[in-house]
């Protein structure tokens, strides 16, 4: 644990929070992109810890949260098939779609499986020549290389039965959109680090420069936090607007080359619907038509025309950054990890869930 503990460090946090009350002279707002840095700073209590003149705003971090409802209800639709076997990691088996979620279509027969791997998929459509094998590729571009081997690997092997059900986002344009918006009011960005782990952080740059944004590259434990929010604060202090690399254990400007072109290989970018947010434009992968065999969508064209929100859950306007949510009237009341009524309080990286477990907030 050496390499972890040191990144939480209560005398280096304490250095950091100190340093960051003696920059900040005004009002900022920041935004953290990852679910997982919204977890590390409400579980850490760092939005208490900062001077009130810092405003923490989470942004549609998640993965699994923005996973579009029509998406959700066409993995419950195929994986409700017989001599289907539908497989997923395990955050997405409990997001609600319309009427019900995958555990629901397990209990009532369904063959869902829980994987740790897409390639775990693949074997199990090389072990089940007589099943259709489905995978749920779902994730920012951190897990896009992975889907993008298995497809390669299903193709390599001449596997007719392998498919994915892609719903692959992409961070940049996601925070164009946000940025765009009328109603924005961040001033600066914490990026994810394990997306540009991947991705590296070039697409940024013109991001930054367009709308006179800080853009820093962050790590996930709260001495991370702390140092990304201390560069964004001296960069909005300064009247500065560039990309800068606090994650530097892990992230290089160019990034995971290989991971890239596998990527460029098996997928082109396409518009994708946010759950709770609507259509940005590129924001998605999809894949090539040569692998049109591999498509789940393609493959099994069912009708999912009849979905439909909770009209209690205001999930899109916490992943907007526009409410908190214990704004919500049904947070921990009717709406639980048990039984959640939006996605953000079922992810592993879910603001909702964030903010139950670790909150403590009543009602």
């Amino acid at each position: 644990m050496k390499y972890i503990d040191e990144f939480r460090a209560s005398d280096s946090t304490e250095k950091l929070v100190h340093k960051i009350k003696r920059t900040v002279t005004r009002p900022w707002t920041i935004m953290e992109i990852c679910g997982g840095q919204t977890h590390t700073i409400v579980k850490s209590g760092i939005d208490k810890l900062l001077p009130d003149s810092i405003s923490l705003v989470h942004g549609p971090g998640c993965p699994v949260c923005v996973t579009p409802l029509e998406m959700i209800d066409r993995a419950i639709a195929i994986a409700s098939l017989p001599d289907v076997i539908f497989t997923s990691f395990g955050d997405m088996l409990r997001v609600p779609g319309s009427e019900k979620d995958l555990l629901s279509v397990k209990a009532e027969g369904g063959d869902i499986r829980m994987v740790y791997s897409p390639l775990d998929a693949v074997t199990l459509a090389q072990k089940n020549p007589d099943k259709k094998v489905v995978f749920f590729a779902v994730g920012f571009e951190t897990t896009a290389p992975a889907s993008a081997m298995s497809v390669w690997k299903a193709h390599d092997m001449g596997l007719k039965n392998y498919s994915i059900l892609c719903s692959h986002v992409l961070v940049p344009p996601a925070i164009e959109a946000i940025l765009s918006a009328p109603t924005n009011r961040v001033q600066g960005f914490l990026a994810a680090g394990h997306v540009c782990t991947v991705m590296g952080y070039e697409e940024y740059i013109p991001l930054a420069l367009k709308f006179h944004v800080p853009i820093v590259v962050t790590g996930f434990e709260p001495v991370d936090i702390l140092h990304g929010i201390l560069m964004t604060v001296q960069q909005l202090e300064n009247g500065q607007a560039a990309v800068a690399n606090q994650y530097t254990r892990s992230v290089r400007r160019e990034g995971n080359k290989q991971a890239q072109d596998l990527i460029s290989k098996i997928y082109r970018s396409t518009d994708r619907i946010w759950r709770g947010i609507g259509n940005i434009p590129k924001s998605g992968y999809h894949l090539l038509d040569e692998f049109n065999s591999f498509d789940a969508e393609k493959k099994f064209n069912v009708n999912t025309n009849n979905t439909h929100e909770s009209s209690l859950c205001i999930a899109g306007q916490v992943l907007q950054g526009f409410k908190k949510p214990q704004e919500c009237n049904a947070f921990n009341s009717k709406c639980t990890p048990e039984h959640p009524l939006g996605a953000p309080m079922v992810s592993s990286e879910g603001t909702c869930a964030a903010y139950y477990h670790y909150a403590k907030i009543k009602r």
